[in-house]
């Protein structure tokens, strides 16, 4: 599997470089190479191959809708994080880390109501109803809370993953992902302790540049992941694209002038409840072909002596058929 960043890209940006020797944890014994004047030195092979696991993970997560928090409070590492988790989408937090974030998402998440609620009030003037006191303490309270909540604003759920620089600063966002159960994955120091740690980076953890180089890694596997799903979406076939196709068939069409009666078309119960509607259009259909042969010329020329041979027609024979109706019934013999 070929390597998503090269060794001189690791040396260049000072990733090797750790802490000095008597500030290591022992814990990480296993991802140390050497030690040369009084410093540890990261073994960047292992850091190769463990970044290439974690990149993979953020990809496929990506990929499936997942969402990855970017956590980093320390000033080498502010800048950063916003510039590459604004980058890719993602939230983040660079300020102080708010305890609860992940364990109590239902209250921070009503904080993040209650932050839009009061920046509505600013824009629609509503604020300047209050007293000068009030209103003063509410834009305080605004900036505060934007100050805070301004990365995770657009999260509406706790993450599938978080991304953390330094897990000695970070120690409360550790702790309350493995409470959840959130897999971490963090840029480790040697005076870090892996075990809380599900994906570890072996990384210096507080030069610029190599806190750039990898949190870009990161924020490239988000966008790598949306891509893929992106480009699934135009190479599957549309849900319901073969019943469309069936039914999008041209149906054969009925003729407007069509030669059949209405006793034809119409069914049994249609013709019940028409009554003597449909003899009363038997004769006038009758009439008018009678009218146009005998007069030889377009139907539009005869519509006067039509209708009064229709009106004629439709006048006489339910008159006869009442008459008919009306005749007295002979009562039956008496035995």
């Amino acid at each position: 599997m070929s390597s998503i960043i090269s060794m001189k890209a690791l040396l260049e940006s000072g990733v090797h470089f750790g802490h000095r020797t008597n500030k290591w944890n022992p814990y990480m014994r296993p991802y140390i190479f050497t030690e040369r004047n009084g410093i540890h030195i990261i073994d960047l092979q292992q850091t190769v191959k463990l970044l290439n696991t974690a990149y993979n993970l953020v990809r496929d997560t990506a990929a499936k809708g997942g969402v990855i928090m970017f956590i980093g409070t320390k000033r080498q590492a502010q800048e950063t994080i916003v510039e590459e988790a604004v980058r890719c989408g993602m939230p983040y937090v660079t300020e102080r880390w708010l305890g609860g974030m992940l364990t109590n998402w239902s209250t921070m998440f009503k904080r993040i109501q209650e932050l839009d609620r009061l920046e509505k009030m600013q824009e629609t003037g509503e604020i300047n109803r209050l007293t000068k006191k009030e209103g003063l303490l509410i834009r305080r309270q605004v900036k505060k809370m934007e100050a805070h909540l301004s990365g995770v604003r657009k999260m509406q759920r706790t993450p599938d993953l978080v991304f953390i620089v330094d897990v000695v600063r970070e120690h409360t966002a550790v702790h309350e992902a493995n409470l959840k159960g959130i897999p971490v994955i963090a840029l480790l120091d040697t005076n870090c302790d892996p075990r809380t740690v599900d994906y570890v980076i072996p990384s210096n953890d507080d030069a610029i540049r190599a806190i750039k180089l990898l949190v870009g890694k990161m924020a490239d596997a988000v966008i790598e992941g949306r891509t893929m799903v992106k480009e699934d979406d135009l190479d599957a076939p549309v849900e319901g694209s073969a019943t469309r196709s069936v039914s999008a068939t041209p149906r054969p069409r009925i003729e407007e002038e069509s030669n059949l009666a209405d006793t034809e078309l119409l069914g049994a119960a249609t013709l019940a409840k028409m009554g003597g509607k449909a003899e009363i259009a038997e004769v006038l259909d009758e009439v008018k072909a009678e009218v146009v042969e005998e007069a030889k010329v377009e139907p539009a020329a005869v519509v006067e002596e039509v209708n009064a041979e229709v009106v004629e027609a439709v006048v006489e024979k339910p008159a006869k058929k009442a008459k008919k109706t009306e005749a007295p019934v002979e009562p039956e013999e008496t035995k």
